[in-house]
């Protein structure tokens, strides 16, 4: 699943330039949050959370069709979303979407670095070198330049501030049989949030992460059929509403810049993680 770069949709360019310049942080009336991978699923989900709590949301992800499909869903009569076509593995691209934001809105409050793919559940011997890649590249390379490009903003912008928070996994704790590439990427993704947000202490920027496990999205249908375990037996796992997930992150979202969920781990409940197994 790799990302498409695409200029901004024409659809969505008549949002005023004035809007969102407000102040940073968790209480403004307009804040303004850009999401990735927001065409299906967990960023989806999470963008649309965001737009009702009266976010101006700039929606990333590889699908024009599927972002105008969230902007639907929004029923964004008031022109408080922004679709952008992005490959947040491609630099161009992302400084792309980073300078529709800046033209569009003045400034960014906060980022959920969202987008990812998976890779074939295979024995690390038979794995491409190039699905390795892939991966790398979406998963972590991806995750890094949105978040340089949005610390960019949030370090220069007036207020000065942001936060951003990136969506890890369970993955980021403990790995699946036959799934090296996105483990390696998703433990990557701590040491990313840590460092991020060591620096952005002196800037006001604040990072976090969200773990998640098992989410209702079409990513997790195959839970419901029987999916390797770590005993090499397929069972079937359970899974959580993908609103729960949305609700989390609009919670860690709504902090003021002076607190920080540092990381937040939210699961179906009788998943296997927790315990042997």
């Amino acid at each position: 699943m790799s990302e498409q770069a695409g200029a901004v949709n024409d659809a969505t360019s008549t949002v005023p330039a004035t809007q969102g310049q407000t102040k940073g942080g968790g209480s403004s009336a307009t804040r303004v949050a850009v999401v990735t991978g927001a065409g299906s699923g967990i960023g989806r989900a999470v963008a649309l959370a965001l737009f009702a709590e009266g976010y101006a949301v700039v929606l990333a992800g590889r699908r024009a069709d599927a972002l105008e499909e969230t902007r639907r869903q929004a029923n964004d009569s008031e022109n408080r979303m922004l679709a952008v076509p992005t490959d947040v593995s491609d630099e161009a691209a992302v400084g792309a979407l980073f300078d529709a934001v800046r033209t569009h809105y003045g400034r960014i409050d906060l980022l959920f670095n969202n987008a990812g793919r998976g890779a074939p559940a295979v024995p690390i011997d038979e794995l491409p070198v190039q699905t390795w890649r892939d991966v790398v590249d979406v998963n972590l390379t991806g995750m890094f330049l949105c978040a340089q490009s949005a610390f960019r903003m949030m370090k220069h912008q007036e207020p000065r501030g942001g936060r951003i928070i990136n969506n890890g996994s369970i993955s980021a704790h403990a790995p699946r049989p036959r799934s090296i590439a996105y483990t390696a990427t998703k433990h990557a993704v701590t040491g990313l949030t840590k460092s991020i947000s060591l620096d952005g202490r002196a800037d006001n920027i604040a990072c976090g992460q969200i773990d998640i496990g098992n989410a209702a999205t079409e990513m997790t249908d195959r839970m419901v059929a029987g999916v390797l375990q770590a005993n090499l037996v397929v069972a079937a796992e359970p899974r959580m509403d993908v609103q729960d997930v949305a609700r989390a992150v609009v919670h860690m979202a709504a902090l003021p810049l002076s607190a920080n969920v540092q990381f937040m781990t939210v699961m179906a409940t009788a998943m296997p993680f927790v315990g042997r197994g």
